[in-house]
């Protein structure tokens, strides 16, 4: 039996690298034990048979931005632990390698109220959050709600110019009917969170609510539950 050392000290001692270089081909997701991707540099291994893909590079993994379709009635903590290997869409464009890294320290910047189902963004790239934050309000969020109720008279009209909230103004967005039970709002400067008061305040109750736009980065065909990464070239 051979003593067990760990795996960045077995890749360091295969390819004749620095320790720094074996942590990264490991990060990386490159290196297989027994068949089995493992990324942990301190992973013990003792006889087990140690791979290196042969597509191998020596670049430190990119922090991973990602957009998952929320169930409704759930936090958006309760979500971000739907972000599994198992979750992730089998028909995902992006060309990112999976790796497990992308799945901590993970925030979300553009919140939806718990009750609405639909897109959510989560990143590990301060620069994706700070876009986020700080220009919310140029960026357009595109949502179906599901309404009952009878629309009060002009009530299309006040929904996208001429409603006030604690003497506040809201400012002009698009809503127009998408069928007979639900309304299209394409929002800008207001949270997905405003929608239920603008419906109350026309007369209808909102039934439910689901947000498949942000910017110009759609829900597609992502399922409830599932989740895709974002490519580099994707933009807000």
């Amino acid at each position: 039996m051979t003593e067990p050392v760990r795996l960045a000290k077995r890749i360091a001692a295969m390819t004749q690298c620095s320790r720094r270089e074996a942590e990264m081909y490991i990060e990386g997701g490159w290196v297989r034990v027994d068949g089995e991707t493992v990324e942990e540099p301190q992973f013990m291994i003792g006889d087990q048979r140690v791979e290196i893909d042969p597509n191998a590079e020596l670049v430190p993994p990119e922090p991973a931005t990602l957009v998952l379709h929320k169930p409704a009635d759930m936090a958006a903590d309760q979500a971000r632990a739907l972000i599994t290997l198992d979750s992730h869409a089998e028909d995902d464009a992006s060309g990112v390698r999976l790796l497990k890294r992308h799945f901590a320290r993970l925030e979300s910047p553009l919140p939806l109220p718990d009750s609405a189902s639909g897109l959510l963004v989560f990143t590990q790239d301060w620069r994706v959050k700070r876009r986020l934050e700080e220009d919310s309000e140029r960026i357009e969020q595109e949502v179906i709600v599901e309404v009952a109720g009878t629309l009060a008279p002009e009530g299309l009209a006040r929904l996208n110019h001429g409603l006030s909230f604690n003497n506040y103004a809201l400012p002009p967005i698009k809503v127009s009917w998408q069928n007979e039970r639900h309304l299209r709002f394409a929002l800008k400067r207001i949270a997905p969170s405003m929608v239920e008061r603008m419906c109350q305040a026309v007369g209808l109750q909102v039934l439910s609510l689901k947000r498949i736009r942000i910017g110009r980065i759609p829900m597609a065909r992502l399922q409830p539950g599932q989740w895709r990464y974002l490519a580099s070239t994707d933009r807000f």
